[in-house]
């Protein structure tokens, strides 16, 4: 249910105002991948690198996010949606508040990607695909999910007992599963540099 009678209101301090102030344009950073690929790791340090250039920004983080805004909802396909629908709307407010988000989250079904970048003007969203084995994951899984996940005492488990649709398209692909850490996040760097978001 949608809600009604609403009515949006315009602020006299816009978008642009906040990009000045914050001396770089805004944006969504969306990292997916599988759990395990090494989404939250390289997100935050890309945020690091970006706050020691003094660039305003923020990690919506998968596990973080389901702890409040997101604490009502399971991993069924509906909650799913919902999960990143949620995102997409709080990543969007960070938009035009001048903000660079920085998002970690599996979001496995392109459908739903592909939502949250129809919320924003186009070249906002920056998809970040984690590429990264199932092999070389299952071996990072310090939480020990994947090994429940074949056990069946986790369902609807992405990679196990539920589809990844890999992204077909991203604006970046980075070998999370080969490359060093400090690779990949220069690479995310270079790519912000190239699309004019940070100097």
């Amino acid at each position: 249910m949608k809600s009604s009678n609403v009515i949006f209101h315009h602020a006299t301090v816009t978008r642009e105002r906040r990009e000045d102030l914050h001396k770089h344009k805004s944006a969504i950073l969306w990292f997916t991948g599988y759990s395990g690929s090494g989404k939250s790791t390289v997100a935050h340090a890309v945020e690091e690198e970006l706050f020691q250039c003094a660039c305003s920004t923020f990690v919506l983080d998968g596990d973080n996010v389901r702890h409040g805004l997101c604490g009502d909802l399971g991993f069924s396909h509906k909650d799913r949606q919902e999960n990143i629908r949620r995102i997409g709307e709080v990543s969007k407010l960070f938009v035009e508040a001048g903000i660079i988000v920085l998002t970690a989250f599996i979001s496995p079904f392109r459908m739903d990607r592909e939502r949250v970048r129809s919320m924003v003007p186009h070249g906002d969203f920056l998809e970040i695909y984690c590429q990264c084995s199932l092999d070389v994951c299952e071996q990072r899984d310090v939480k020990g999910l994947y090994a429940k996940a074949r056990a069946g005492k986790i369902s609807q488990f992405t990679g196990i007992s539920s589809p990844y649709e890999a992204p077909e398209k991203p604006e970046l692909v980075i070998n999370t599963g080969e490359q060093s850490l400090e690779y990949c996040v220069q690479q995310v760097l270079t790519s912000l540099k190239q699309r004019g978001k940070i100097q």
